[in-house]
């Protein structure tokens, strides 16, 4: 196995003891996907909230990733509302976001 191949972390988010482990994230976009679209993010979680919005948690191994699952979502026709990174081993099912200490510009920044 390369030390560049991260497929064993995908499933479950973890990396082994003597690497990092993979960044994770929570988007959440207006509508609901449901799950018939699971497959097309490939390791993350869908769920539609009782909101009227559906949050996508989940691995995502690097930043060309990110910006896929940013694209798949743009050409689904979804409107992205957050975008936020998970505290490094957070499980899927229960996200504990990070907190910056400067809030973003709210007139071009993700939220």
């Amino acid at each position: 196995m390369s030390t560049d191949d991260r497929t064993d972390e995908r499933a479950s988010g973890q990396a082994p003891a003597d690497r990092q482990p993979i960044d994770q994230y929570e988007i959440r976009v207006s509508g609901h996907l449901g799950t018939r679209w699971a497959a097309w993010f490939e390791g993350m979680t869908l769920v539609d909230e009782d909101d009227g919005t559906t949050v996508i948690r989940g691995p995502v191994i690097d930043q060309a990733a990110l910006h896929g699952v940013i694209q798949t979502l743009r050409d689904l026709g979804m409107t992205l509302l957050s975008l936020t990174p998970l505290a490094p081993g957070t499980p899927p099912e229960q996200p504990t976001p990070i907190r910056n200490q400067t809030r973003p510009d709210p007139r071009g920044a993700i939220s």
